[in-house]
């Protein structure tokens, strides 16, 4: 009786992404979209609005507070 072995060049589901994969901002203005996607959130209107009050009061520094 044979055992099957997991394939080796798949990564495993739980896996986390990589440090060379994660990009705080790049000097280009932050979106709306951008500070929604960062704090884990789906873009709905709801979203996309407290994402634009976030950044006019913080301005850029408000993406900044969400990443590592």
């Amino acid at each position: 009786m044979s055992t099957s072995q997991p394939d080796a060049s798949r990564q495993p589901e739980d896996s986390t992404t990589p440090d060379s994969l994660l990009h705080a901002r790049t000097g280009t203005d932050v979106s709306p979209e951008d500070l929604v996607l960062a704090a884990g959130k789906d873009l709905t209107p709801h979203n996309l609005e407290w994402a634009r009050r976030k950044l006019d009061e913080e301005g850029p520094a408000a993406l900044d507070k969400m990443l590592p």
